[in-house]
Protein backbone atom coordinates (compact mmCIF):
# COMPACT_ATOMS: atom_id res chain seq x y z
CA UNK A 1 0.00 0.00 0.00
CA UNK A 2 1.26 3.45 -0.79
CA UNK A 3 2.28 6.03 1.78
CA UNK A 4 -0.61 8.33 0.87
CA UNK A 5 -3.42 5.97 1.78
CA UNK A 6 -7.06 6.77 2.24
CA UNK A 7 -9.55 4.82 4.33
CA UNK A 8 -11.91 2.61 2.32
CA UNK A 9 -14.79 0.68 3.83
CA UNK A 10 -15.63 -2.78 2.50
CA UNK A 11 -18.29 -5.26 3.54
CA UNK A 12 -17.43 -8.92 3.91
CA UNK A 13 -20.03 -11.37 5.17
CA UNK A 14 -22.20 -8.56 6.51
CA UNK A 15 -19.35 -6.98 8.47
CA UNK A 16 -17.74 -3.69 7.63
CA UNK A 17 -13.98 -3.27 7.55
CA UNK A 18 -11.97 -0.11 6.93
CA UNK A 19 -8.69 -0.49 5.11
CA UNK A 20 -6.17 2.15 4.11
CA UNK A 21 -5.20 2.02 0.43
CA UNK A 22 -3.76 4.32 -2.19
CA UNK A 23 -6.27 5.91 -4.55
CA UNK A 24 -4.94 3.78 -7.41
CA UNK A 25 -5.58 0.58 -5.43
CA UNK A 26 -9.14 1.34 -4.36
CA UNK A 27 -10.90 -0.50 -7.20
CA UNK A 28 -8.71 -3.59 -6.81
CA UNK A 29 -9.48 -3.67 -3.08
CA UNK A 30 -13.20 -3.44 -3.76
CA UNK A 31 -12.98 -6.33 -6.23
CA UNK A 32 -10.94 -8.41 -3.79
CA UNK A 33 -13.47 -7.76 -1.02
CA UNK A 34 -16.31 -8.81 -3.32
CA UNK A 35 -14.47 -12.01 -4.25
CA UNK A 36 -13.77 -12.80 -0.59
CA UNK A 37 -17.39 -12.08 0.36
CA UNK A 38 -18.61 -14.44 -2.37
CA UNK A 39 -16.21 -17.18 -1.28
CA UNK A 40 -17.17 -16.83 2.37
CA UNK A 41 -20.87 -16.96 1.53
CA UNK A 42 -20.34 -20.12 -0.53
CA UNK A 43 -18.38 -21.75 2.31
CA UNK A 44 -20.96 -20.75 4.88
CA UNK A 45 -23.77 -22.00 2.62
CA UNK A 46 -26.95 -22.80 4.49
CA UNK A 47 -25.13 -23.10 7.83
CA UNK A 48 -25.57 -19.55 9.07
CA UNK A 49 -24.36 -20.59 12.51
CA UNK A 50 -20.85 -21.48 11.29
CA UNK A 51 -18.14 -19.56 13.12
CA UNK A 52 -16.90 -16.63 11.08
CA UNK A 53 -13.25 -17.51 11.69
CA UNK A 54 -13.80 -21.04 10.34
CA UNK A 55 -15.61 -19.67 7.30
CA UNK A 56 -12.77 -17.17 6.73
CA UNK A 57 -10.05 -19.84 6.94
CA UNK A 58 -11.89 -22.21 4.58
CA UNK A 59 -12.52 -19.37 2.11
CA UNK A 60 -8.84 -18.37 2.32
CA UNK A 61 -7.81 -21.98 1.66
CA UNK A 62 -10.09 -22.12 -1.39
CA UNK A 63 -8.64 -18.87 -2.75
CA UNK A 64 -5.06 -19.96 -2.01
CA UNK A 65 -5.70 -23.25 -3.82
CA UNK A 66 -7.06 -21.43 -6.87
CA UNK A 67 -4.06 -19.08 -6.83
CA UNK A 68 -1.63 -22.01 -6.64
CA UNK A 69 -3.36 -23.73 -9.57
CA UNK A 70 -3.09 -20.54 -11.64
CA UNK A 71 0.60 -20.19 -10.75
CA UNK A 72 1.23 -23.81 -11.74
CA UNK A 73 -0.59 -23.35 -15.05
CA UNK A 74 1.29 -20.12 -15.71
CA UNK A 75 4.63 -21.81 -14.99
CA UNK A 76 3.75 -24.64 -17.37
CA UNK A 77 2.82 -22.15 -20.12
CA UNK A 78 6.09 -20.26 -19.54
CA UNK A 79 8.10 -23.47 -19.87
CA UNK A 80 6.24 -24.42 -23.07
CA UNK A 81 6.79 -20.95 -24.50
CA UNK A 82 10.49 -21.03 -23.60
CA UNK A 83 10.79 -24.39 -25.40
CA UNK A 84 9.07 -23.02 -28.49
CA UNK A 85 11.29 -19.94 -28.48
CA UNK A 86 14.41 -22.12 -28.18
CA UNK A 87 13.23 -24.23 -31.11
CA UNK A 88 12.56 -21.14 -33.21
CA UNK A 89 15.98 -19.75 -32.33
CA UNK A 90 17.64 -23.00 -33.45
CA UNK A 91 15.69 -22.91 -36.73
CA UNK A 92 16.64 -19.28 -37.33
CA UNK A 93 20.28 -20.00 -36.55
CA UNK A 94 20.19 -22.93 -38.96
CA UNK A 95 18.53 -20.87 -41.68
CA UNK A 96 20.99 -18.01 -41.23
CA UNK A 97 24.03 -20.28 -41.28
CA UNK A 98 22.74 -21.95 -44.48
CA UNK A 99 22.58 -18.56 -46.22
CA UNK A 100 26.04 -17.41 -45.15
CA UNK A 101 28.68 -17.36 -47.86
CA UNK A 102 30.86 -20.45 -47.81
CA UNK A 103 28.16 -22.64 -46.32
Amino acid sequence: MSAASEPVSVRVLDREYTVGVGADEREALMQAAKLLDTQMREVRGANRMAAVDRVAVLAALNLAHELQQLRNESGQRERELAGLLDELQRKLDGALSATEPGS
